[in-house]
């Protein structure tokens, strides 16, 4: 399942259709952020909204690699020891990570202590400079994968999107990545990244966000 759907099943609450949730402002928003303060934060202002900052791309690539057997507000929660971790996910800067900078991660307790992950992200940085020197950037390259509107639900409601774990255009970005040599990018783990990227805007219909997520879409430019 992607990230959004890690926290369990809608609430009934005040009759609401499946998969929202009222908040203590009185708006309904998607469930899974649970009332949790950091977490409907993130759904808030960030979950959704369209990226096409290089680093932010891939940093949450990276992140959904990490996450692999764990929830997103575990990672979330060590976002910032993350960022430290890794020079701000510069993947110029962590394409230069050597050995020594492994075993140094492995010693940081404020991430998670995997070592085929922490391999995987220097891994990716090296490929992920070759892209932006093939596409001009990552987000050029990302973005090419956006699905057009005939390959989305015609209603995104809880049903339509709680068997999206992945689509048509997750896998083909995830079967292009692992032809560069990217690693740690399945299927799945690529749709929760364009879910939280705005590659697609998965807000709930219902959701305070969704229109506001948009009109951001609308009037993006995308990078070419």
């Amino acid at each position: 399942m992607s990230e959004a759907f890690d926290t369990g099943g809608a609430a009934a609450q005040d009759d609401l259709p499946p998969g929202l949730l009222r908040g203590e402002d009185g708006r309904c928003r998607c469930w899974w952020h649970g009332n949790k303060p950091d977490y409907l934060a993130y759904h808030d202002t960030e979950w959704g909204r369209p990226v096409t900052d290089d680093r932010r791309l891939f940093e949450k690539l990276c992140l959904e690699g990490f996450q692999s057997g764990l929830s997103w507000l575990t990672i979330l929660r060590k976002r910032e020891s993350f960022r430290a971790a890794f020079a701000g996910f510069d993947f110029e800067a962590v394409a230069r990570f050597g050995e020594a900078d492994v075993e140094r991660l492995l010693q940081d307790a404020g991430i998670v202590r995997h070592r085929g992950k922490i391999v995987s992200t220097i891994n990716n940085a090296r490929r992920a400079c070759d892209l932006a020197a093939e596409r001009g950037s990552l987000a050029a390259y990302v973005w090419s994968f956006e699905p057009g509107p005939q390959d989305r639900p015609e209603r995104c409601d809880h049903a339509s999107l709680s068997v999206l774990a992945q689509t048509a255009a997750s896998r083909a970005l995830s079967k292009d990545l692992k032809k560069r040599g990217w690693s740690f990018v399945g299927p799945t783990t690529v749709y929760a990244f364009m879910q939280a990227m705005g590659l697609v805007n998965d807000h709930l219909e219902g959701c305070c966000v969704r229109e506001e997520v948009e009109r951001q879409r609308q009037a993006l430019v995308r990078p070419t």
